[in-house]
C-alpha cells in the first residue's frame, strides 16, 4: 500500500549462537504496518526484538523469512539497499559514533556530500536541517564540546540532510541526561508534527511514548501488544509481566485504584490527574 511507510509481513529473524551453534528467533513472525507520518513507539525489555527490528527497517538487517517492505521496496532486493537507506535514516544511541567531522556544519554536510549532491544544495540542506533541530547558532562549534543533547540533535541534523522520508530513532536517548533527553523527544514531536516525518522511536523511557500516535509493545520477538498510549499503558499488569514499567501518572491512578479509590484507569499526564483528584472531592 502506497500509503504505508514500513510493512513487515511475516517477517522472522534467526541468528546463530556462536558458542553451540543453536539458533535465537530475535523475531517471530512479526507482521507491522506503519503508515506514513505516524508517530511509533517500539517499547520492550532487553532481548525482546526492538532493535533487531529497526535494524531491518533499515536494511542493516535482512529478515530469514517473510518481507520488509520500506516505501514500497523490498529490502530483500539488494538494488534497494541504497535508495531504502535514504528513505529511512537512522539515529542510534552514542551521538559520538555518528560525528565524524570538527566542525558541526561539515558534520552535517558529511551524508550529502557522499550522495555526491552539489555544492549549493548542500548548504541549503546544512542550514535548515541545523535551523529544524535548533542548532543552527553553534555550526561553527566543534561537536565534542557539545553537550549529549546537542550533539545528538546534531546526528539528527545529519540524519535529515540526507532528506529521508523516515527516521527511526534506536534507544537515541539511552544515554542522555533527563535535559538532553528532553531536548531531543522535543525535536522528535517538532518533526513528526510540523514536517509530517515518519517517526519510529525504540526507547526503554515509558514517558517519552506519551506523546505517540501509536504504540506497539514486543516480548520475545512478538508483538504481544499494541494501541494509542492510553489503551496500552492502561494494561498495567500487562506490562509488569513483561518486567516494563508504565508512566509515574499511570502508575499512581493504578495504585490509586488498587486503594478503591474511583479514578479513571488511563489517565497519562500530571494534569489530567489533578483534573481527576479534583472531580473526587
Amino acid at each position: 500500500m502506497k500509503n504505508n511507510m514500513v510493512e513487515c509481513k511475516n517477517v522472522s529473524y534467526k541468528y546463530e549462537n556462536n558458542e553451540d551453534k543453536t539458533f535465537n528467533l530475535a523475531l517471530d513472525d512479526i507482521n507491522i504496518n506503519v503508515p506514513k507520518g505516524e508517530f511509533l513507539v517500539i517499547l520492550g525489555r532487553n532481548g525482546s526484538g526492538k532493535s533487531t527490528f529497526a535494524k531491518h527497517i533499515n536494511a542493516l538487517m535482512i529478515p530469514t523469512t517473510g518481507n520488509v517492505i520500506v516505501d514500497g521496496l523490498d529490502t530483500l532486493d539488494e538494488n534497494n539497499v541504497w535508495t531504502i537507506r535514504n528513505k529511512a535514516g537512522m539515529v542510534f544511541q552514542n551521538p559520538d559514533n555518528q560525528l565524524v567531522a570538527t566542525i558541526v556544519e561539515e558534520d552535517v554536510a558529511f551524508g550529502p556530500e557522499n550522495l555526491g549532491v552539489e555544492s549549493s544544495e548542500i548548504r541549503k540542506r546544512v542550514d535548515d536541517s541545523l535551523k529544524e533541530v535548533d542548532m543552527y547558532d553553534y555550526r561553527k562549534h566543534a561537536p565534542h564540546l557539545l553537550s549529549g543533547g546537542q550533539k545528538q540533535r546534531v546526528a539528527i541534523a545529519g540524519t535529515l540532510a540526507m532528506k529521508p522520508e523516515c527516521i527511526i530513532f534506536d534507544e537515541s536517548t539511552a544515554m542522555l541526561d533527563p535535559l538532553g533527553r528532553s531536548e531531543v523527544i522535543n525535536t522528535i514531536e517538532n518533526l513528526n508534527n510540523n514536517s509530517n516525518m515518519t517517526i519510529i522511536l525504540i526507547t526503554h523511557y515509558m514517558e517519552e511514548a506519551i506523546g505517540a500516535d501509536r504504540i506497539i509493545v514486543m516480548d520475545e520477538g512478538k508483538v504481544i501488544n499494541q494501541g494509542s498510549p492510553r489503551e496500552v499503558f492502561k494494561e498495567v499488569e500487562i506490562m509488569k509481566q513483561i518486567g516494563l514499567d508504565v508512566p509515574q501518572m499511570v502508575e499512581l491512578a493504578y495504585e490509586l485504584r488498587k486503594s478503591g479509590i474511583d479514578i479513571k484507569s488511563d489517565i497519562l499526564t500530571i494534569d489530567e490527574m489533578v483534573n481527576e483528584l479534583c472531580r473526587l472531592k
